[in-house]
């Protein structure tokens, strides 16, 4: 196995089906195979073209520049870390994570007429990263120390300063903060769960781990 592949499979795999996807959406675009056009989020057109659904949240860019490749890295390294960290061995419940914060951010489309919400969840999973590691020293280009809870504001502050629509973070921080408030605050005040991952999609990535490890199992020799 090459070194390259090696990485790739290295990464979970929900980061990785993600990052992948979001890849080739922008090959798509920059290669005109596939129109921005097509990808956005529009109720109206949701019925006959239901992969806007999907789409709206795979889009950055339709060109493989630096503000791609940005966003590439912040949603790989953000997304990697809750998978490996937060929700180690817990695949099902990162899926529900992104799955619930992706509804609300559907939901709310319309409202602020934003056509691609792919920003607003990567923020969202910064925002869950900092609060779960409340305790992790972050420093920006080594002049400011500050404690990872900070991070989503400093990074809304720097988006407003630097004259960017603050909209989109500002839609990643209340989602991630709604997810955040009912698994972590609610419970621990009402002793009550009400955002639990469904039983369907626990299966799921049960039945999908049992597949891949029979896959990979070595061929017992025939005798």
């Amino acid at each position: 196995m090459s070194t390259l592949e090696e990485m790739y499979r290295s990464v979970p795999v929900v980061t990785r089906l993600y990052v992948t996807l979001s890849v080739v959406t922008t090959l798509g675009c920059a290669l005109d195979v596939i129109s921005p056009l097509k990808l956005y989020l529009s109720w109206p057109r949701v019925p006959y073209q239901p992969w806007r659904l999907l789409t709206n949240f795979t889009f950055f860019g339709s060109s493989l520049n630096l503000d791609f490749l940005f966003h590439i890295f912040f949603l790989t390294r953000y997304s990697r870390l809750l998978e490996e960290t937060t929700f180690r061995g817990r695949t099902a419940d990162y899926a529900w994570f992104l799955l619930f914060c992706g509804g609300l951010l559907t939901a709310a489309a319309p409202f602020v007429n934003v056509m691609f919400m792919g920003p607003s969840l990567a923020f969202a999973m910064v925002y869950l990263w900092a609060r779960r590691n409340a305790d992790v020293p972050l420093s920006f280009l080594g002049l400011v120390n500050f404690s990872a809870p900070y991070l989503p504001w400093l990074l809304l502050l720097f988006s407003f300063l630097f004259g960017a629509s603050s909209t989109v973070d500002v839609l990643g921080i209340a989602v991630g903060h709604a997810y955040y408030y009912l698994t972590d605050v609610h419970p621990s005040i009402t002793g009550q769960e009400p955002l639990n991952t469904p039983t369907w999609l626990k299966a799921l990535f049960r039945s999908g781990s049992a597949a891949e490890d029979a896959r990979r199992a070595p061929i017992a020799p025939l005798d």
